[in-house]
């Protein structure tokens, strides 16, 4: 008999993501109170009990949603990478302009991030998953910068990262909640001259799309 072991674990792994997926579509139209376990349930396809079998707890679940959105946002920010070019000034100003535009900048995920946020005062383990995606981001960022072809020791490579994601983040929170309020391009620009600011480079001069 054929071991259907694989296919097991398949659909159990598909039921998990439709868990999460449910998590994050509830929170998202309605807040954190929308996501109740019958609703998630509900919107999952599966019985309310169904969900200890995957989660120990709804916090349980609600932190893997959370590390689901930002391990995404930062997925769709790093794929520029994989066609970027070479040149480590490129790469960079690739990365920041991306960070900066959709599908990175967007309404429905920073709602989302906003929603979680109470829960990471209230939850240690929910501010484990924050840390641990939050430095996972900024880490990149600081690999980045640090294949630049300038003189930079450890702390002030880690120093640069901080800031730099600092000027990201606050650029990405306005574009995504009042994105109409500016010019096409306006934000990467922007972002762009800043973070070149701070490291001492000419960032918008290595980007590929001339017209930013």
């Amino acid at each position: 008999m054929p071991d259907r072991r694989p296919y097991r674990r398949e659909a159990e792994d598909k039921r998990r993501e439709a868990l999460i997926s449910a998590a994050l579509d509830l929170v998202a139209e309605g807040g954190p109170q929308a996501a109740t376990v019958r609703a998630i349930a509900d919107r999952a396809g599966v019985t309310p009990g169904l969900i200890r079998h995957y989660f120990a707890s709804k916090d349980e679940l609600t932190r893997e949603a959370y590390r689901r959105l930002m391990e995404r946002m930062t997925d769709d920010n790093a794929a520029v990478l994989d066609n970027a070019p070479t040149d480590p000034l490129a790469r960079l100003a690739e990365f920041v302009a991306t960070s900066l535009r959709p599908p990175v900048v967007d309404p429905v995920a920073v709602g989302l991030w906003a929603g979680f946020l109470h829960n990471i005062q209230r939850d240690a383990a929910m501010r484990e998953v924050h840390a641990a995606t939050y430095l996972g981001y900024r880490d990149l960022l600081q690999s980045l910068i640090a294949a630049l072809p300038r003189a930079a020791d450890p702390d002030q490579l880690r120093a640069d990262a901080i800031a730099c994601n600092a000027v990201i983040d606050g650029l990405w929170l306005e574009g995504s909640v009042l994105g109409d309020s500016f010019h096409e391009g306006e934000l990467v620009r922007i972002g762009l001259a800043s973070v070149g600011a701070i490291l001492g480079v000419d960032l918008a001069a290595a980007i590929k799309d001339k017209t930013v």
